[in-house]
């Protein structure tokens, strides 16, 4: 009797190992046969077979890994270019009045100073304007803050002020100084920018509001403009 069912059970399990190593191909069984290949094969696979299809499997997922790598690296270079501040716009050297500017070149000191006095100019000129400016958006008052675009004579202002330090009379005061003006810039361009899309978001507030908040910074901006050409001699 014991003879039997052994002999019964080795009949059973070869019929088995046939039917997994030699399976219906029709289509109704490809998934029935994915199933009992994944759950009977590795039952008669020694150690190093384990070993080999581990790292088979490891360099099958590396294409994926790597996608998946590089997708996440565009994605982070994607948001990053995108998050850039609008005053990163490179300087059309096309543009009258910006030939000035020359990449890895400084302006001499009466160049600086020029360029200073105008764009004080552009400022008295935005404030004495600033309600028809305004009615035209956001953008219209960045324009003359500098911040978009390369006509306005405050493009590259900071980096003209920062130039002309050594100028000043008070190094320390001068740069504290210089320290306000460009946070209040940075507030009236923050102010203006938000103003183009308060209405499409969770935001309090509206597109005049925020205007009027950009306009109270460059009050305050033209104030530190002001004892910076003080410290200038100017």
């Amino acid at each position: 009797m014991m003879n039997r069912s052994l002999l019964l059970l080795l009949v059973v399990s070869s019929s088995s190992l046939t039917t997994a190593l030699v399976p219906n191909t029709h289509p109704a069984n490809t998934n029935r046969l994915a199933q009992v290949s994944s759950s009977t094969m590795p039952l008669f696979m020694t150690p190093n077979e384990q070993n080999n299809d581990e790292k088979a499997a490891s360099i099958t997922s590396l294409p994926s890994r790597r996608a998946f790598i590089s997708t996440t690296f565009a994605s982070i270079a994607l948001a990053t270019t995108a998050t850039q501040p609008a005053f990163a716009t490179l300087m059309d050297m096309s543009v009258e009045g910006t030939s000035t500017f020359k990449p890895g070149q400084k302006l001499s000191v009466s160049d600086s100073k020029k360029r200073f006095s105008l764009a004080r100019g552009e400022i008295q000129y935005l404030l004495d304007n600033y309600s028809s400016i305004s009615k035209e958006g956001g953008d219209s008052v960045r324009r003359y803050l500098g911040t978009v675009g390369v006509n306005s004579n405050m493009y590259g202002i900071s980096k003209v002020l920062k130039d002309l330090r050594d100028e000043s009379e008070d190094v320390v005061e001068y740069q504290e100084t210089l320290d306000e003006f460009n946070a209040y810039l940075f507030q009236a361009e923050g102010a203006a920018y938000q103003s183009l899309f308060v209405e499409h978001s969770s935001a309090k507030g509206t597109p005049e509001s925020f205007l009027a908040t950009a306009k109270k910074d460059v009050v305050s901006m033209q104030k530190f403009m002001d004892q910076l050409a003080v410290q200038l001699s100017l």
